[in-house]
């Protein structure tokens, strides 16, 4: 007689309510982030139909953010990696994670009794090391802080929310990289009248602010007598944004080809953090169980 088993196939169950990772959206979640995606395709005359749920999606891009993994080792109950980055290269190009990112902050400021528009400002840089897949382009050597990779500038209301972003080479000075976000942030948020930078922004870029973005740029001082770490006044919430954002793995060090998704993975991170924020004291309803596993044999299908 044959053997019984002729044939076993494991296949993941991949199911479209989720895979229970600590990353996922909640219900909560995400019903403040859907009603910001940008309009589904929906057949021949509107692009491509969408084959895989957005909540998906997301969680994919969260998973990939919070853990560090790159695009090709996301697990298998996920999307396809190349549609998860496609739809990220997606929403990157056609502004969607900054709108999105923008949307969330406003309702952030409203939840803590501020105005959706800041009137104040925060600077500052970080260095980080680059993965060796980064082009040698877009990468430098930060001298004072002896790091070889990239800087992101950034620049925050008073709650810590970003309100800019520019990733450049690490080599670049912080008075001259300071000026396109300082730019940015007067474009986009002309109510911002002042901002608060360290002593690395001291010099020529007081001037410049008054001149051209015409908005005041103050220099938080370290007293002369101070010795050690000290929590700066104003400016502690720009740090603490930085802590916020290295504490995704994705963030510990550079890892994209290009500046500009550094700056979108940036925004994502804003995001799963905003999001956070507003669902705080909601339940964490995520539905579903975790993927099973199917056995299928000739005997029938077991699951484990």
């Amino acid at each position: 007689m044959p053997c019984l088993v002729a044939e076993v196939l494991v296949e993941l169950a991949v199911s479209s309510v989720g895979g229970g990772y600590s990353s996922d959206l909640t219900d909560e979640q995400w019903a403040l982030v859907e009603p910001l995606l940008p309009p589904a395709r929906v057949g021949p005359k509107g692009g491509r139909r969408e084959k895989h749920p957005r909540r998906r999606i997301l969680d994919a891009i969260f998973y990939v953010v919070r853990t560090g993994c790159s695009w090709r080792q996301l697990p298998q109950d996920f999307a396809p990696w190349p549609t998860v980055y496609w739809y990220f290269t997606w929403w990157h190009d056609g502004g969607a994670v900054e709108s999105i990112h923008d949307a969330l902050r406003s309702k952030v400021r409203e939840a803590d009794g501020r105005d959706a528009e800041p009137s104040a400002g925060l600077i500052d840089s970080q260095s980080v090391r680059t993965a060796d897949t980064v082009p040698a382009a877009t990468r430098g050597f930060d001298a004072g802080k002896k790091v070889k990779g990239r800087k992101r500038f950034i620049v925050t209301d008073t709650l810590g929310l970003l309100l800019a972003v520019h990733v450049v080479a690490a080599s670049v000075q912080d008075r001259d990289g300071a000026k396109r976000p300082l730019l940015w942030t007067r474009l986009d948020h002309p109510g911002v009248r002042k901002v608060w930078a360290d002593q690395g922004f001291a010099g020529r870029l007081v001037d410049w602010a008054a001149q051209i973005p015409g908005r005041e740029l103050e220099i938080v001082r370290k007293d002369p007598d101070e010795r050690g770490f000290q929590v700066q006044p104003k400016r502690w919430a720009v740090e603490r944004t930085f802590s916020w954002l290295t504490a995704h793995r994705r963030l510990a060090r550079d890892y994209e080809t290009s500046p500009a998704h550094s700056e979108t993975m940036i925004r994502w991170a804003m995001i799963g953090i905003m999001i956070r924020r507003l669902t705080r004291g909601c339940p964490a309803m995520r539905p579903g169980p975790k993927p099973l596993i199917q056995v299928r044999t000739y005997a029938g299908t077991v699951r484990a």
